[in-house]
């Protein structure tokens, strides 16, 4: 008898139209929670099952994300039976060749991020599943494009999901020109969140929605309502993360350290570390960003992140300041542990803004150090935050600054005079760092702003 496997999975309205879809390029945007990524995922693995030496591939902008997220899903709740089965195993990849799901008909899902393109890129597929693909540069994109040709299936075509940005985003615009197909998701859409018959939220669905119904500004509008829109009163709208966000690269260890930290508890505490480049040029290459652990719990977190566990030797160099918030008694807790001095913060609100934004703008001309292309005074490493507070994703916070920066407001956006005083324990600690790194103090750090 053949093998007999049941997979059940039942996909409304959104996801109903991407298993139909046949266009070039297809986008799922839509809020958080409306089942995105299993829908593009159910795809790639029916054709995979259907088509014989068919070759797909699962792309994010870097692996490392793509590991936490998509392929969690993929393994657990899409491809678990074929997987158990053995009609699929895993091959881990090679210094030449991607991972790869390899099925027994031939075909293959290859696994790989844009963050290390050469092995993915020099493999040709029918579909590509773009996780996040608001993440990517419209260069990503496209290069992705040029490698739809491998011709097993009758159409090649890249499917990608996305929760809403900005309505000037390059992805965004190139659904308006009618370049990439835009389909809309909702939670009414979910049968997890959502009973298709009755159209009442279930259990899990009532706590998930009120969860996003609590969200403000910005963020409700985007994970909640699905809209393409700016932040009324964005303080800093010179941020992009197409320029602002880069890809981690070793840093050089006679470059200044310096770390911000923003005390919290409920809130979460924040330690930013900074290298400060011969220009001043700021880089947030690793974030702590977790709430409801003591500063014991933080300080340990740091230490494993910066020194030998057998030696305490230090692996990178120290900082030459610690700015902290004002908290006396967690101050001096916190260089007990450490054994380092701490310093008080500039807490002076509207110049530290200042000060920041001006480190956002993208000058005309060059820097001496910066390779004849202008560059920002201030840029944060892709995954600078390497450890994500499970508590954070699951109250659809943001779980580090970057993701704080677009939903950080002022209060009046006619006086701005004052932000708002909610998620902004990151963009505090920043405009910290950005007043420190601004003035010699005691280092030779030339003042370029």
């Amino acid at each position: 008898m053949g093998l007999s496997l049941v997979h059940e999975y039942s996909p409304y309205g959104a996801a109903r139209t991407l298993l139909t879809a046949r266009d070039d390029e297809v986008l799922l945007s839509g809020p958080a929670g409306t089942g995105k990524s299993r829908a593009c995922l159910e795809k790639i693995l029916a054709v995979m099952l259907s088509v014989p030496r068919a070759r797909a591939l699962l792309v994010r902008k870097t692996l490392a994300s793509l590991s936490s997220t998509g392929l969690v899903t993929w393994r657990e709740h899409v491809a678990a039976e074929v997987l158990a089965a053995g009609v699929v195993h895993y091959y881990g990849g090679s210094s030449v060749e991607p991972p790869a799901y390899i099925f027994n008909n031939g075909s293959r899902v290859l696994v790989g991020g844009m963050d290390k393109a050469t092995k993915i890129m020099s493999s040709e597929y029918d579909l590509i599943f773009v996780q996040e693909a608001i993440e990517l540069t419209q260069t990503d994109w496209e290069h992705l494009t040029t490698r739809l040709r491998n011709g097993r299936v009758s159409y090649q075509q890249v499917i990608a999901d996305t929760n809403p940005d900005k309505p000037s985003h390059w992805l965004k615009t190139r659904c308006d020109q009618g370049r990439t197909r835009l389909i809309a998701c909702h939670h009414e859409d979910n049968p997890r969140l959502v009973d298709q018959d009755t159209r009442k939220p279930t259990p899990e669905g009532a706590v998930y929605l009120a969860r996003l119904d609590n969200l403000t500004g910005v963020r409700h509008k985007r994970l909640r309502l699905g809209q393409w829109v700016a932040a009324e009163g964005q303080i800093y709208d010179e941020w992009d993360p197409d320029v602002h966000v880069v890809e981690p690269r070793p840093l050089p260890k006679s470059w200044t350290r310096l770390w911000s930290v923003d005390f919290g508890y409920l809130h979460p505490f924040v330690c930013q570390r900074w290298a400060v480049d011969p220009d001043g040029r700021m880089i947030l290459y690793a974030e702590h960003y977790r709430t409801g652990w003591t500063i014991d719990q933080h300080a340990a977190q740091l230490l494993s992140e910066v020194t030998d566990p057998n030696t305490g030797q230090w692996l990178e160099p120290r900082p030459a300041a610690i700015v902290c918030d004002h908290d006396a008694e967690s101050r001096a807790r916190l260089e007990t542990l450490l054994g380092q001095s701490t310093t008080p913060a500039d807490k002076r609100v509207l110049e530290g803004i200042q000060v920041v934004q001006q480190a956002l703008r993208v000058p005309v001309e060059p820097t001496a150090h910066s390779d004849h292309r202008p560059r920002p005074m201030l840029v944060v490493h892709r995954d600078a935050v390497r450890h994500r507070d499970p508590a954070l994703v699951d109250a659809v916070a943001p779980t580090g600054t970057a993701e704080e920066i677009p939903g950080y407001v002022w209060d009046d956006p006619t006086k701005r005079e004052q932000p708002v005083k909610i998620l902004d324990d990151g963009c505090d600690a920043m405009r910290y760092a950005a007043m420190w790194a601004r003035q010699p103090r005691g280092v030779q750090i030339r003042d370029l702003w």
